[in-house]
C-alpha cells in the first residue's frame, strides 16, 4: 500500500491519527512505525510528544469504534465472511484471528478490552467482540482508551529515547530490534493486569 507509505514519510498529527484510526480497524499498519517515529521527531521539536500520543490515541478511539458498531449491527457470519474474502486476506486477516479475539474476550471479560490492546495480532481486532457481545460502549471506549493510551505512550517514550542514540537512517530498523523487547515487556505487564482484574473478581465475590 504505497499510500501508507507515503503517510509514513510525512508524519503530523493529522497522519498519525488517520494511521492508528486505519490500525484499530482491519488495515495492517504497524503503530510501532508510527507513534515511535513520531516521537523520534518530536524529540528534534518538529512536534509534541504530548499531541502525538493524544492523536494516536485519539485515531485508536476512532477505528475502534468502527469495528465495535460494525460488529454491533452486521453480526458474526458477516464479520466472518468478510475475514475469509479476498479483502480480509489482504488485510492480513481470516476467520481464525477473529475468533482468537473472540476467545480473549471471553476469556477475560470487559478487561480484555484494555489489556487487547497491549497485545499483537489482537489489539486491532479486541474491538469486535465487544461488538458482538453488545458491551456497554461508554465503558468500552474507556477502556479502549486506557490500553491504547498505554500502548502509545510506551512506543513514544522509545522513540524519544532513541533520538539521543540512532541515526534516522536506522530508526526503522532498530525500532523492530526493540519492539521485541517491549512485546515481552507488554506481556508481562498484561499477565499481571489480569491477574490483578481476577483477584478483584474473586475477592469481590467474597465479599458479598
Amino acid at each position: 500500500m504505497n499510500w501508507i507509505s507515503s503517510l509514513l514519510g510525512n508524519l503530523n498529527y493529522g497522519t498519525i491519527l488517520l494511521l492508528m484510526l486505519l490500525e484499530s480497524t482491519v488495515i495492517p499498519v504497524p503503530s510501532e512505525l508510527v507513534v515511535a517515529p513520531a516521537a523520534y521527531h518530536a524529540a528534534s521539536g518538529h512536534l509534541n510528544v504530548f499531541l502525538v500520543v493524544l492523536f494516536a490515541t485519539i485515531g485508536a478511539d476512532i477505528g475502534a469504534s468502527i469495528n465495535y458498531f460494525v460488529a454491533l449491527y452486521v453480526g458474526r457470519p458477516v464479520i466472518y465472511k468478510f475475514a475469509n474474502s479476498r479483502w480480509g486476506k489482504m488485510c492480513l486477516l481470516n476467520q481464525e484471528k477473529v475468533e482468537k479475539s473472540e476467545r480473549y474476550f471471553d476469556d477475560h471479560g470487559i478487561a480484555a478490552t484494555l489489556t487487547g490492546r497491549l497485545i499483537p495480532g489482537i489489539r486491532h481486532l479486541i474491538s469486535l467482540p465487544a461488538g458482538l457481545a453488545r458491551m456497554h460502549y461508554w465503558k468500552f471506549l474507556l477502556y479502549t482508551t486506557i490500553g491504547a493510551g498505554a500502548w502509545h505512550g510506551i512506543l513514544a517514550a522509545m522513540g524519544w529515547y532513541l533520538h539521543a542514540i540512532v541515526p534516522e537512517d536506522q530508526l526503522e530498523q532498530t525500532i523492530k530490534e526493540y519492539n521485541h523487547y517491549i512485546v515481552g515487556i507488554i506481556l508481562a505487564l498484561v499477565a499481571l493486569a489480569i491477574a490483578y482484574f481476577v483477584a478483584k473478581h474473586y475477592l469481590g465475590k467474597r465479599t458479598k
